[in-house]
This record gives C-alpha cells, sequence and structure tokens, in this order.
C-alpha cells in the first residue's frame, strides 16, 4: 500500500472509530465468505458494519483519537463488528448470530468509546434488555418507595375512618 492509500485508510478508520458506540474484534480465520456475508448483512440490518481490517491502521487511527491504550487489543488477524447505534444491539446481532448460524467465530474483545470490552463483557450486553425496559425498571423501583411510604401515611388517616364509621353504625344501632 502506498502511503497516501494508508492515510486515506487510517482516516477511514478513525472516523469509524469515532463514530462506533462499540466495536468487537474478531478471529475471522476459517469463516467462508458466506458467513462472513451473512453475519456483514445482520449488522448492517441492526445500523453496523463488519470489517477485515489491517492491525497496524487501527492502532493509527486509535492512537489519532487519542486511545493508544486500545492497541492492545489489536493483535493477530482481526475482523471488527462496529456498531453505531444502541451499543447492546451490535452485541446481540452479533452473538445471536453466532448461536444460530453455528459458526466457529469467538469474540475477542472489544471497545466501548474509551472502554476495552473482553468477551465475557461482550456476552453480558447481548443479554441486557433493550433500553427503554431499563428505564421502565429504574423507574418502577424508584417509585415503589414513594408508593409505601405513601401507603403508611395514610394507613392512621383509614384506621381513624374506620373507627368512625363502625361508632356510627353503633350508634345508629341503639336508637
Amino acid at each position: 500500500m502506498k502511503k497516501e492509500e494508508k492515510a486515506e485508510n487510517i482516516d477511514m478508520l478513525e472516523q469509524e472509530f469515532a463514530k462506533a458506540s462499540i466495536g468487537i474484534l474478531t478471529d475471522y480465520r476459517g469463516l467462508k465468505t458466506q458467513e462472513i456475508n451473512g453475519l456483514r448483512r445482520k449488522l448492517q440490518e441492526s445500523g453496523g458494519d463488519y470489517k477485515v481490517i489491517k492491525n497496524t491502521l487501527a492502532v493509527k487511527a486509535m492512537e489519532k483519537l487519542n486511545r493508544s491504550e486500545m492497541k492492545t487489543i489489536f493483535t493477530g488477524p482481526i475482523a471488527i463488528a462496529l456498531g453505531r447505534g444502541e451499543i447492546q444491539d451490535t452485541a446481540k446481532v452479533f452473538t445471536d448470530y453466532v448461536r444460530t448460524s453455528k459458526i466457529s467465530i469467538t469474540a475477542r474483545g472489544g471497545f466501548m468509546g474509551d472502554k476495552i470490552l473482553t468477551n465475557d463483557d461482550i456476552n453480558t450486553l447481548a443479554t441486557l434488555p433493550p433500553k427503554p425496559v431499563l428505564i421502565a425498571k429504574i423507574i418502577g423501583g424508584m417509585k415503589s418507595p414513594l408508593y409505601s411510604l405513601a401507603g403508611v401515611l395514610a394507613a392512621p388517616m383509614r384506621n381513624l375512618q374506620g373507627v368512625l364509621q363502625a361508632r356510627i353504625k353503633q350508634l345508629e344501632g341503639n336508637n
């Protein structure tokens, strides 16, 4: 590759990495072209992409983004699944495709912003529920103590009302 081509590829990778919400690094050796294309199609449907990249260019692109600590994850022949939408969507599409198609590919790690991810982190992200469900669970957890407090504070008034109603019935029965 000529210097100009390398510079263009580094700039392109820098832009891709900057836009990506998550990157999942995989070993692509031993995969058939149709398997790679199938994974690429699934990722593109969810707003992602799957590319075979050259490590040295990827490391230089990360250095330009001031993420030089990421160079440790770019070792050996790799391909990268980049996600631009919800973080868990890309991880879920990747793990679901690998499981359903039974291809022999594993995540070797990845990145999410400035954080380096392990294979376990990626599997955990894939099992997370969608963002609206997580938000609903958090809000539900915040509302529950408030409802309990309101019930406890209203109990003495309900009890007093019950006593007064019973006394009214008792007095009506004496007449």
